[in-house]
């Protein structure tokens, strides 16, 4: 991942933003169906594969003097769903709030968006799956106040606000875009 990190930098006079959007899909089992092994892999293509990407770019967020690092991890760190064990305990989410804590004074800003149910994404490879039918759909609706799943493109723009100048004074902080799932 360095050698990625530094060519981006290289190639486009450095980096200042780094977004992490990444990770595997995450199968939704009860907490006493998880085998170790499982959550130790979600640990590895998780909170691992973000800390990963963080590592390498520290360096040049810290040069940019105004850097911004936005992790988009989940929702369901701030209300549990039930099956969501390998979702909600193996994100990056907790790691921004130290980077935000001990960079800061570098000119480094670190957020995290939390998706909620979304309408495509790993949503749709979970109802392809068959993790999620119907009536877990409806249930899952019907704990959402807005009474809908958003889309990619709600994330994307929280994602957009916090990396922005005009989030220049937000920093450690999680903001779920979940419909008030979180509420």
């Amino acid at each position: 991942m360095a050698t990625f990190v530094d060519a981006a930098a290289a190639e486009f006079g450095g980096v200042r933003t780094v977004v992490y959007a990444s990770g595997p899909h995450v199968p939704m089992l009860h907490l006493s169906r998880v085998t170790p092994t499982q959550y130790r892999e979600q640990l590895e293509g998780d909170a691992a594969a973000f800390f990963n990407l963080v590592h390498p770019s520290l360096p040049h967020l810290r040069a940019a003097g105004n850097g911004s690092l936005v992790a988009v991890t989940t929702a369901a760190t701030s209300r549990f769903p039930v099956r969501g064990v390998l979702s909600s305990c193996t994100k990056g989410a907790a790691i921004v709030r130290g980077i935000a804590a001990e960079e800061d004074r570098f000119g480094v800003r670190a957020n995290s968006v939390g998706p909620g149910m979304l309408t495509d994404g790993m949503a749709a490879r979970l109802i392809d799956s068959g993790d999620l039918d119907e009536r877990a759909l409806d249930v899952t609706r019907g704990n959402i106040p807005l009474r809908r799943f958003g889309r990619a493109a709600d994330i994307a723009e929280a994602v957009c606000f916090l990396a922005c100048d005009r989030a220049g004074f937000i920093s450690g902080q999680k903001l779920d875009v979940d419909g008030g799932y979180g509420v």
